[in-house]
């Protein structure tokens, strides 16, 4: 099935297949291709409707009676860390920051095949090879960055060993977290929250106002921990708000949860081909390497 709009993109819709975060429900997708000169423009506009990329396909979930999935982003100037995650910055550390271009790497691989092999074992990324890795990191039409996070080389060790790696965009007001794996030797560490917190620190230095964190989802285990950042806003009925109780969100199915598909897409707000792309502020990280 597609949709249009009276202009470029088309938006299509995916056939349903199993959620992956909540047991027994369906899940279907809004997408369109990212491509062209004005790929960075439409990512930055629809991404602050919510959308999320993958790759050259900006994405948004779209299914028939739950909306249970909420895109999430933290307010950088408003954020002050918890004393359980001031915690998690003095566990790691040791840990030491390198931003490269995105280029995946042999090194990348082994650690995002452990985390699968431990942590999603059964998920739908299970069965990636390297060329598949190679392409999530590298198919991207807008700036992105690999961020590396390495410890220092035990005695008889060469280089510095990988422990997180995030695959980050830059958007015109804010940071992308597109996809983090990370050793899970170090699990205790809470390595997800850590670089979280650093992406925070990342876009304060930048001047950038949000980190973008993807989908938080109620009643899921795995989506839940997003909610425990502070100034943390969510795209609910057309608009960026305030999370208030995490609790008082509910993951409830509903047929009337969600409105037919034209009709999302007629209410997508589009980039005004005709203005300026925005300069980005100085920052290590936007810098090309």
């Amino acid at each position: 099935m597609r949709h249009t709009l009276p202009i470029a993109p088309q938006f299509y819709v995916t056939a349903p297949q199993a959620c992956p975060y909540l047991d027994g429900r369906m899940e279907r997708k809004l997408f369109t291709a990212l491509q062209g000169e004005g790929a960075q423009r439409l990512n930055d506009t629809l991404s602050k409707q919510g959308f999320r990329r993958s790759q050259n396909v900006l994405y948004r979930p779209s299914c028939a009676e739950c909306s249970a999935c909420i895109s999430a982003r933290i307010r950088v100037a408003d954020f002050q860390p918890t004393r359980t995650q001031r915690r998690v910055l003095r566990r790691n550390a040791d840990l030491q920051r390198n931003t490269t271009s995105p280029w995946a790497t042999e090194d990348q691989y082994a650690l995002f095949r452990r985390y699968l092999d431990h942590r999603h074992a059964d998920g739908g990324m299970a069965d990636m090879d390297i060329f598949e890795f190679a392409a999530m990191i590298e198919e991207t039409p807008i700036r992105s960055r690999v961020i590396e996070y390495g410890r220092p080389p035990r005695p008889g060790e060469r280089g510095r060993p990988l422990t997180a790696v995030c695959l980050t965009d830059i958007l015109d007001d804010g940071l992308s977290m597109v996809y983090s794996f990370y050793d899970p030797a170090r699990e205790n560490a809470s390595l997800g929250t850590y670089m979280v917190l650093d992406h925070v620190a990342i876009a304060r230095e930048a001047g950038l106002p949000y980190v973008y964190l993807g989908y938080w989802v109620p009643g899921s285990r795995k989506m839940g921990y997003k909610s425990k950042f502070g100034a943390l806003e969510i795209y609910k009925s057309g608009r960026w708000q305030d999370i208030g109780d995490p609790a008082s969100h509910s993951a409830d199915l509903h047929p009337l949860s969600m409105d037919p598909i034209a009709e999302q897409v007629a209410r997508i707000t589009l980039p005004d081909s005709r203005s300026p792309q925005p300069a980005l502020p100085p920052s290590t990280l936007l810098r090309d390497s």
